[in-house]
């Protein structure tokens, strides 16, 4: 379907007729000679008035120079069929710690250690790519939580935002109870919808002006399910150059809290050892029931003024090319 998104601009079309109109020809004759620079040119004889006044092709040229210029300033627009979006009426928010102790090296990908972000973002971004339907928002927490993307169906966009974040980028120590405040806030503000926080972290609360308990609370007052992750290898012995040694990264980590967190929000704690235990919440996440919504359509629009707008430039090079190449 062809429609025109500015109609108004339309109305420009016979302006040129009206500013012929408006101008007495003599006026024309007067301004056409005082602008030859030659005093010899100052001759008006029969000849050199023809010669001046363009020609008939010239003056239906330009007027379709005009008129192409016109019809592509309007934005003639060529509307595709109709295509149905999927859509859940879910929202869902990630928030993904970036503290100091995130640059720990225990996950393996592909056989090679990586630290505990770099192993967040890979599977992250794949449980965001098969998020069709949803509404995904991303905070990024440490000292303080930011909100980086807020809710959107632009999945593509969250997950480089996401990839580009760094550990220290909010502060080397662990907000958790400001990240689940901030999603509740959001989420008021932006969503009717099924709502769902997917709460990433390797360590226990050590900032912020909220404590987790308490969000959690709010939280379940105001209909935010929340999954909480805890991310760490277990405890091992490693054979050292003093004998054996017993090491545990996830020392740190307060899964008490966060398994309470999960539960008075009517969510689940997942504890993630590895990338495949990490990669379960996909499962769960694809278990909830969305509430029903009304399917929303999208229309894709191609912009056709490309058109008219390279016509009149290329007809408007016939007009000016030949008058250049006589003055030369």
């Amino acid at each position: 379907m062809f429609q025109i998104e500015w109609p108004l601009v339309l109305l420009a079309l016979p302006l040129p007729f009206l500013v012929y109109a408006a101008i007495p020809a003599r006026a024309l004759q007067r301004q056409a000679a005082l602008c030859v620079p030659m005093i010899d040119d100052f001759q008006l004889g029969s000849s050199t008035v023809d010669e001046a006044r363009p020609r008939r092709w010239q003056q239906w040229l330009s007027l379709l120079v005009w008129i192409l210029l016109v019809f592509a300033a309007s934005r003639p627009q060529w509307l595709g069929e109709s295509i149905a979006l999927p859509v859940s009426g879910r929202d869902l928010m990630l928030a993904v710690d970036l503290s100091d102790s995130m640059r720990t090296a225990d996950f393996k990908i592909k056989n090679q250690q990586v630290n505990r972000l770099q192993a967040t973002k890979q599977v992250a971004s794949q449980f965001i790519e098969h998020r069709h339907g949803d509404r995904i928002g991303l905070i990024l927490f440490g000292t303080q939580a930011y909100l980086q993307a807020p809710l959107t169906f632009d999945s593509k966009t969250v997950n480089r935002l996401l990839q580009e974040s760094a550990i220290g980028l909010a502060g080397e120590r662990t907000a958790i109870g400001d990240a689940i405040g901030l999603a509740i806030k959001r989420l008021d503000l932006e969503s009717d919808n099924s709502r769902v926080l997917v709460l990433m972290t390797d360590g226990a609360n050590t900032a912020g002006e909220v404590t987790p308990l308490k969000a959690a609370q709010l939280a379940a007052q105001r209909g935010l399910k929340i999954y909480t992750i805890g991310i760490g290898a277990d405890e091992e012995i490693k054979l050292t150059w003093f004998g054996l040694r017993r090491a545990n990264p996830s020392a740190q980590l307060d899964e008490e809290t966060l398994r309470e967190i999960a539960s008075l929000s009517g969510g689940r704690y997942f504890r993630a050892r590895d990338t495949r235990e990490l990669a379960q919440i996909y499962d769960i996440l694809d278990e909830l029931e969305p509430l029903p919504r009304d399917s929303e359509n999208l229309r894709p629009i191609q912009a056709l003024f490309v058109w008219p707008l390279a016509l009149a430039l290329l007809l408007a090079a016939v007009l000016v090319v030949p008058r250049l190449g006589s003055r030369l």
